[in-house]
């Protein structure tokens, strides 16, 4: 008998198959040693369209709304089809007593499992890896604890709430607003308070005058003191003039010394928000990267919002700080109780390198993944290292009766900030400290001027800062009592940021994250309830409840519907003033419908032809495209609508990591939505 694992990608089954001593490659999954690995390609499911309920959800009509199935139905993805079949014959083999859920450890991979299991419509008992690395020896440590599949019922549950709870309001209220203001709009639960502080930011800041300050300063010779600044040039040009070339004496001299504790653990929150400082990396490229370093085996599971590690995660410090590359730990503290925090409850602990980075050849890695490992390697060795000391000199003079300030800093011990100057940093800290300096001493003859500055205006948000305030969001609506506010999670919020440019509400400027006018206008026309973040951090703690099992799944999801409900019934009508920020446009045809040889135009979610009737689509999002890395434009849809196929360069492969060209045809079944299907692989050397 062979016990059955399903891992989440190719790459981790291939990690775990390597332990378990599958080494047998078959078709979509290896074999050996007692078991049978296979993989997901994340989800090989999702929720089925509206359509799939009633015929008549095909058309959008306010007047169906809101729409509210009693029965949710699942559609296999088209382009991993293949793979579920596999898995399913797998689940079904009467050789398998029993399989064991080897996704990642989270409510998305538990998900993703449980669709799967359900899909194959198997009653074999299941068994839980949660691991937080891939390392050969967590992997291995990971299977001599495996749990009981149904302790994760509850967490299965949340993640069945969040996802249904998604598409009863995105659906529900994208439809609603499309068709009130006849442009194609979509409504998300996440997506859409966050634009609505990407829009709020954008309006302060067109909306801010900068006005002008002074402050009287003294060239002492050494040093420059400071006075008060104020907003009335003439009152300081008369202070300046009564001390320029006067006696200053020094009145007092305080002198106090200050520590700064060693910085806490990478969450992917900081690490993301750092990164961003530090590399301009966007928020979803550190993600990716951090994924790419776990699969690799030289990083922990990224996906984690704790700061702190548990005992038995801490024991094996000392021998990874042996391991470390980037820094020389030799000489360092190890203070690792700061790095314990038991009160902390987390499914996953810090982000740390693994004891595999030590290892291998560094020049091998993408510069950003090598970037991003030399920021955790350094992190760690500081984090356990000593405060950084230092004495603040604060000294006041006087000069014809006014006050002026002068500070100096001197390092008294480095700590760890010895420890980050081995990496790039985005403070540059400098030893400012004043000469010597004795109460009563005067200065005879001081030089007088007056600096002019002027108030800065709010800032752009940027990936780091906005990461920022979407963990804070609302956070003042909610009492102490409520552990999760702001908006979306640790997992979910670089996509956010992305879904938000893709759809055209934002666009990045530089590192900025600006909206657009089609965002703005969004955010004008919805109501409150539609764009506060007080919403989905609530959702979030719900979700909690459930994920812990204090609150029941259909509780939580009555009170969406309930929602839903009030929000439709309570916007039947346009706002009259709202109707011109978004008029007509003619969409030009790109190439004739296969079906019916009408026009197909495009609009934001893909191209459709112009008859509903006929259902025609190639959507932008089809996971053919993105499984491969690569965008289906307009270009690539004229010519396949005029050729049938089309030829495309440097494709993504899932199975190697490599890319390819081939040639790419139009699957149509004459039914709903077409997908895509490699007709020929190309060469290098471009020979079929």
């Amino acid at each position: 008998m062979s016990k059955l694992v399903l891992a989440e990608k190719p790459s981790c089954a291939k990690s775990i198959a390597a332990v378990l001593g599958a080494s047998k490659k078959k078709d979509g999954f290896f074999e050996g040693g007692g078991y049978l690995v296979s993989w997901c390609y994340g989800h090989l499911l999702g929720l089925a369209d509206a359509e799939a309920y009633d015929e008549k959800y095909k058309k959008w009509n306010i007047v169906d709304l809101p729409i509210i199935p009693q029965t949710w139905k699942y559609t296999p993805n088209l382009s991993s089809k293949k793979q579920l079949n596999n898995i399913r014959e797998l689940f079904n083999r009467a050789d398998v007593d029993g399989i064991i859920c080897a996704t990642d450890a989270g409510r998305e991979g538990e998900l993703i499992f449980r669709l799967v299991y359900n899909y194959c419509k198997s009653k074999k008992s299941t068994q839980r890896l949660w691991i937080s690395s891939m390392e050969d020896s967590a992997i291995k440590k990971g299977f001599a604890e495996l749990k009981n599949g149904r302790e994760y019922d509850s967490l299965y549950a949340a993640a069945m709430c969040r996802q249904n709870a998604d598409w009863l309001w995105g659906i529900n209220n994208s439809r609603l607003y499309t068709k009130l203001y006849d442009v194609s709009l979509s409504v998300g639960r996440v997506q859409t308070p966050t634009l609505a502080m990407l829009v709020a930011r954008n309006i302060e800041i067109k909306a801010f005058a900068k006005s002008a300050f002074y402050t009287p300063e003294l060239d002492c010779g050494e040093f420059t003191a400071s006075g008060e600044k104020n907003d009335n040039r003439e009152t300081t040009e008369t202070l300046r003039a009564a001390c320029d070339g006067k006696s200053a004496t020094v009145k007092s001299i305080e002198r106090v010394e200050k520590a700064v504790l060693p910085p806490k653990l990478y969450d992917l929150l900081t690490l993301q928000r750092e990164a961003n400082r530090l590399y301009g990396f966007t928020a979803q490229q550190t993600q990716d990267c951090m994924q790419s370093l776990y699969e690799k085996k030289l990083a922990t599971y990224p996906r984690t919002d704790s700061r702190y590690l548990t005992d038995d995660t801490a024991a094996i410090l000392p021998e990874l700080l042996r391991s470390l590359p980037f820094v020389d730990t030799s000489k360092i503290s190890v203070n690792i109780p700061q790095l314990i925090n038991a009160k902390e409850e987390h499914e996953h602990h810090a982000l740390l390198p693994t004891l595999t980075a030590g290892t291998i050849d560094l020049a091998s890695l993408p510069n950003a993944e090598r970037s991003l490992l030399q920021m955790l390697c350094v992190r760690v060795a500081a984090a356990v290292g000593d405060k950084h000391i230092f004495a603040e000199t604060t000294v006041k003079l006087d000069c014809e009766g006014n006050i002026f300030t002068a500070k100096g800093k001197t390092i008294v011990s480095e700590g760890f900030k010895e420890i980050e100057k081995s990496r790039k940093t985005d403070k540059t800290e400098t030893d400012k400290s004043l000469p010597e300096i004795k109460e009563g001493q005067i200065f005879a003859t001081v030089a007088a001027t007056v600096k002019e500055g002027f108030t800065s205006s709010p800032k752009a948000y940027t990936d780091d800062t906005l990461l920022s305030a979407m963990e804070t969001a609302g956070a003042s609506e909610f009492d102490n009592a409520v552990t999760t506010r702001g908006i979306g999670t640790a997992a979910t919020r670089s996509g956010i940021i992305e879904a938000l440019i893709a759809k055209d509400y934002a666009k990045r400027d530089k590192r900025s994250i600006i909206p657009t006018e089609k965002g703005m206008n969004l955010i004008t026309i919805l109501p409150e309830e539609l764009k506060s973040p007080k919403l989905t951090a609530d959702w979030e703690n719900k979700l909690n409840l459930v994920e812990r099992g204090e609150m029941q799944e259909a509780e939580f999801m009555s009170g969406i519907v309930g929602m839903t409900q009030k929000i439709i019934s309570n916007n039947r009508a346009p706002n009259p003033a709202f109707i011109t920020l978004f008029p007509a446009k003619k969409r030009d045809s790109i190439g004739a419908c296969p079906r019916c040889n009408k026009d197909v135009t495009e609009n934001e979610k893909g191209f459709c032809c112009i008859d509903r009737s006929c259902g025609f689509a190639m959507w932008k999002a089809n996971k053919f495209f993105t499984s491969k890395k690569k965008k289906l434009t307009a270009d690539i849809a004229a010519e396949l609508l005029k050729s049938g196929s089309v030829k495309l360069s440097g494709l993504h492969s899932e199975n190697t990591g490599k890319s390819y060209d081939a040639i790419i045809g139009i699957d149509d079944s004459k039914s709903g939505f077409v997908n895509f299907k490699i007709l020929e692989f190309i060469n290098k050397g471009g020979r079929k």
